[in-house]
């Protein structure tokens, strides 16, 4: 599986966060699953354009581990609001960086901690453009 296939899709209000995130952190380093390359191959659209059913900061995702066929449920935010209590995951994490700008229903595979992962998008609540 490559990730390659399927085009990240940002608005320009997530690019320019991430962009920002992404030098802030020191994480510019752009191996193939890493946050920085998936923002330098993104395709930048209008907030006003953003696809239905695309993954951004402020989305509430539901993702399936494609081995263990486990279900999780959780919210993109920055890294100042993450709160694994409210299921408030940052955006740097390895889960929230594998997942952004993608959308319902594709598959992607991504590094974790634990390995490499193969996830389902299930489902995608993206908060209206403000």
């Amino acid at each position: 599986m490559n990730n390659e296939l399927n085009p990240v899709v940002l608005c320009e209000e997530d690019f320019s966060k991430l962009k920002q995130l992404v030098s802030l952190s020191g994480s510019a380093k752009q191996d193939e699953m890493s946050l920085a390359h998936e923002i330098a191959r993104a395709i930048v659209v209008k907030n006003d354009s953003f696809p239905p059913n695309t993954i951004r900061i402020g989305s509430t995702v539901s993702i399936e581990d494609v081995e263990t066929k486990k279900l999780h449920e959780f919210t993109i935010v920055m890294p100042s609001l993450a709160d694994i209590k409210r299921k408030f995951v940052s955006v740097l994490s390895p889960m929230a960086a594998a997942i952004i700008g993608f959308r319902k229903g594709e598959e992607v595979v991504w590094k974790m901690p634990s390995g490499l992962k193969r996830i389902v998008i299930k489902d995608v609540q993206t908060p209206l453009p403000a």
